[in-house]
């Protein structure tokens, strides 16, 4: 029996490039808006840290689903505040957070928020060097109206110069999810550029895997004058989905990432 999944803790574990496509028949079919955010502690590029002003950028993008990355839970360095909890009484959703490493009395991970109730709610540790930074995939499986079950998947890749690390954690992705067939949807900051190895990697045709910003992708980082395109949404099966939108928000202040909002429909 499935049982929702519930916050955890360290002990428990304008836009630009956006695009609309529509045809009669397709408008038939469910869709999904998923937002990735990499929220940087809740501290912004002016040294502040305020959640209310993460947390307005998220109610404001209206997701179904939300991942986030590099949040805090009770750590020295942002006041001990449980950000998890915050985050789900500041935007009403449900939430589910997966702790990556201990950090400062607390502890420091992802995020994962939906509209709807997670269950089978779990971490994958992510393959990488010893002394760098733990990696983690946080995932849950969510039955949404009309869409029925979806994987839901957030991540943080390795940030090193040397992609050895985030090119073991790609192929770890891979041999993950995606595989039986079930809807997935797997979004975040995976620190590489589409032109990398990594990239080409997850999204050579043989894994399934589509990204879904397609032609309308414009970088996200870093978030006062975005240079890089590093956060992701990626689906699969790739047939199973197409993108009804893509946008990077202009969202300059509240972290040093632009959030990535896309409205995808599916197919069944």
């Amino acid at each position: 029996m499935n049982r929702r999944c519930f916050l955890i803790g360290l002990a428990g574990a304008g836009a630009v490039g956006c695009q609309s496509t529509r045809d009669a028949a397709a408008d038939k079919a469910p869709t999904v808006r998923v937002l990735s955010y990499n929220v940087h502690h809740g501290e912004g590029v002016d040294g502040r840290l305020d959640l209310e002003r993460i947390a307005a950028v998220i109610r404001a993008a209206n997701p179904d689903l939300a991942a986030l990355q590099e949040v805090d839970q009770r750590a020295q360095r942002t006041g001990g505040i449980d950000q998890p909890a915050e985050y789900i009484r500041l935007t009403g959703m449900h939430g589910w957070f997966g702790a990556a490493m201990p950090f400062q009395g607390g502890a420091y991970g992802q995020m994962l928020l939906s509209r709807w109730p997670m269950h089978t709610c779990r971490i994958v540790r992510l393959p990488g060097n010893p002394g760098a930074e733990p990696r983690i995939a946080v995932t849950a499986l969510v039955d949404a109206p009309r869409l029925g079950r979806i994987r839901w998947v957030g991540l943080h890749l390795d940030a090193g110069r040397d992609d050895g690390d985030r090119w073991e954690q790609a192929g770890s992705l891979i041999r993950e999810f995606g595989r039986d067939g079930i809807p997935t949807l797997m979004a975040g900051d995976f620190n590489a550029r589409p032109d990398s190895r990594v990239m080409q990697h997850l999204l050579d045709p043989s894994t399934g895997w589509m990204d879904t910003a397609g032609a309308w992708a414009a970088p996200t980082s870093p978030s006062e004058s975005p240079r890089s395109r590093i956060d992701y949404v990626l689906a699969s099966p790739r047939t199973a989905w197409e993108t009804v939108q893509s946008e990077v928000i202009s969202e300059a202040a509240a972290s040093d990432h632009r959030p990535l909002s896309v409205v995808l429909r599916l197919h069944k």
